[in-house]
This record gives structure tokens, C-alpha cells and sequence, in this order.
């Protein structure tokens, strides 16, 4: 996460122009979103999956991992030569980044599109982005942690429902695999997500794996979130969530309780965040310090920051940067009950 803060400029070439659509050049952002929602069709075995890496590198060899594990599952990984050429930390150049995405959505013969990993990037395509193609072609669109910009940018825009879950650097998890599946697949009831049991392993027991509620109750709403660097680097740009009734799920990895404090404090400041239905908080997993008087503890942010909201809320849900991964669909009626530490879907996620 610390190497997100970093940013390396690139200049736009004039040769590269013709890579971004000329409607996007020069023009303002838009900040009028679309309301109705778009579901992508089911994924069925034998589908073809896109693999794009719109934030950082990727190794060559957790490419063909990644590859691999999706052809166990019976489907068909494709990627174009994009992925590989590397600039910098970054997977390929802003405008080779976006090109890639453009051709995965274009491309009728693409049935879903995978992030081969998150990382940093993301925020930085956002305004170069085709959303009236992807509107048109619309896909299942999966990722996490960077690839949050995305989700809830192309959500926006479009009314796309996006998912929350694993990247291919991630996906050979079989828990996870199942979340996805039950979730993007047709399946003859809408699933409900509840937390893994816990196992003997030794990571289950660190204190930001406690789970805990922090203010009890059920709520109501459409899903929206994510990493909660990402969402909080959305705030006063146009591409900022609307977080009333919303169920806002939050995650995070290695960042220090005062930075979290300072995510959670710009968000609560912010103007719709206070109006959310719930909050979901998933594992912050490495955001916690040793119990010291000079400092708090990752449990007493999150309860001085939410509590005082007063809508339901609680720490602790299977999704983040951890081995096993819920999959959310953004955009998504749900009912979340804060003392059971359940998520209901209330609606099928794809057609």
C-alpha cells in the first residue's frame, strides 16, 4: 500500500493520442452518474476470461499461475502482449493500460475480464476511460485492492454491477473460488456470504482478525467499496462514491491505526458517508500496533470512528488482503446483519 503514495509522471505523446478517445481529450469530467443498473451475463464453463494488469506489473510467472488455476476451473485465460511490457512499476504506460482494458471489453468473443493483480495505478486511467464502450459490452469486471478505483468508477459511470474479489495473483484460493462461483455463476439460489470458520492457523489469531460488532443490528442497500485507501483517494474527485443508503464495505492492508483514523475521519468529514444504511468492514490485515499508552490500537480507531455513526456495523468479514475472499458485487441490493455477521444478496448479480 505504501508504494501507492508514489507517482510517476508520464508524458502523453502525440503518437499515443489515438489511444484515448478523442471525446475524453480536453473535455471536463463528468460527475452526472447513471442510475440504472446493468447486469453482465453469467459466467458458464468454457467462457473465455480477459486477463489486464491496469496497475502494476505483474511477474511472468504468477501470470501463468494465474492461468493455470482459471483453466482448472474450466475456463479459457487470453491476455494481449500488453501485459508483460513493464514501465517502471507499472504493467505498461497509462495509454497502453487503457487500451488494454478497451480491447478486453470490445472484444465479443471476451466473456469476463480478471485484474491479474492490483497494486498502484488505477486512479491514474480513470478519466482516459471508454465508459460508453464498456456500457455497450457490458462484462463481468473482477478485482480488488488498486482495482477499487475501477470497480466503483465504472459503476458510476455506467451502472455496471462490478466485483469485489480476488485478482489473478489471489484466485487459487478455494474458498475464494467458491465465493466467486457462487457469485457470477448461475446458480438456483442468491447466496448468502457468511465468514469462513476459523482454522488453526496461526494468522486467524492476530488481534485484526478479531471479529467483533461494533454496532449491532440489519441494514439494507445497494454495495459499495473497497480498499479503504482507494475509496478515501476518491474524495473530492469526480469520481467520489455516493455513500447514502449505501452498504459501504471497507478493507485495508498495512497501514499504521493513525493512518486508518485519518482515512476513516476524511470519509466521515466528507458529505454522504455519515448517510450510509451499514458498514461492513472486512480485515485490515498488518494495520494493527502493539497495546501501547503513547497510541491506539487498530479496535480503538474503528470503534471511536464508528461507533458514534450509530448504524450497523462490524469488523471482521472474510474479504481484504487475506487468503480467502468474499466476492461483492458493487452496485447490488444486500441486507447486512451486524450481530450475525451475514450478508444477505437480495438480487441475482448477473443475468
Amino acid at each position: 500500500m505504501n508504494n501507492r503514495r508514489k507517482f510517476f509522471q508520464t508524458a502523453l505523446g502525440a503518437s499515443m493520442a489515438a489511444l484515448v478517445p478523442s471525446t475524453l481529450l480536453g473535455s471536463p469530467l463528468k460527475t452526472d452518474y447513471l442510475t440504472d443498473v446493468i447486469k453482465a451475463r453469467a459466467l458458464k464453463k468454457g467462457d473465455t476470461i480477459g486477463l489486464v494488469a491496469p496497475g502494476y506489473a505483474i511477474k511472468p510467472e504468477i501470470l501463468e499461475e494465474a492461468k493455470h488455476t482459471l483453466k482448472n476451473m474450466g475456463f479459457k485465460p487470453v491476455h494481449t502482449n500488453r501485459i508483460l511490457k513493464n514501465h517502471g512499476y507499472f504493467s505498461n504506460t497509462d495509454q497502453e493500460r487503457v487500451a488494454d482494458l478497451h480491447e478486453m471489453f470490445a472484444n465479443k468473443k471476451i466473456d469476463a475480464i480478471l485484474c491479474a493483480r492490483g497494486g498502484y495505478g488505477c486512479t491514474r486511467i480513470m478519466h482516459m476511460i471508454d465508459y460508453d464502450l464498456i456500457r455497450k459490452n457490458p462484462k463481468i469486471f473482477i478485482g480488488f485492492s488498486d482495482i477499487t478505483a475501477l470497480l466503483n468508477g465504472i459503476y458510476q459511470e455506467t451502472g455496471l454491477v462490478t466485483f469485489h474479489g480476488p485478482v489473478g495473483s489471489t484466485i487459487n484460493d478455494p474458498y475464494s473460488i467458491n465465493q466467486l462461483q457462487n457469485v457470477v455463476m448461475k446458480t438456483k439460489r442468491i447466496p448468502t456470504i457468511t465468514n469462513i470458520g476459523i482454522t488453526q492457523q496461526e494468522e486467524y489469531y492476530k488481534p485484526e482478525f478479531e471479529r467483533y460488532s461494533i454496532t449491532p443490528g440489519t441494514a439494507n442497500g445497494k454495495l459499495i467499496g473497497g480498499s479503504l485507501t482507494l475509496v478515501a483517494s476518491l474524495m473530492g474527485t469526480a469520481h467520489e462514491p455516493d455513500f447514502t443508503n449505501a452498504l459501504v464495505f471497507l478493507e485495508d492492508i498495512e497501514e499504521a491505526p493513525y493512518r486508518i483514523d485519518r482515512m476513516l475521519t476524511q470519509l466521515i468529514q466528507g458529505k454522504t458517508f455519515k448517510n450510509a444504511a451499514g458498514l461492513i468492514l472486512g480485515v485490515f490485515k498488518g494495520c494493527d500496533s502493539e497495546p501501547d499508552p503513547s497510541t491506539f490500537t487498530l479496535k480503538e480507531v474503528i470503534m471511536d470512528r464508528i461507533k458514534p455513526l450509530g448504524i450497523p456495523a462490524a469488523y471482521g468479514m472474510t474479504f481484504g488482503h487475506i487468503e480467502n475472499n468474499f466476492t461483492l458485487p458493487i452496485g447490488i441490493n444486500a441486507q447486512f446483519d451486524a450481530n450475525k455477521m451475514t450478508l444477505k444478496l437480495l438480487e441475482k448479480a448477473v443475468r
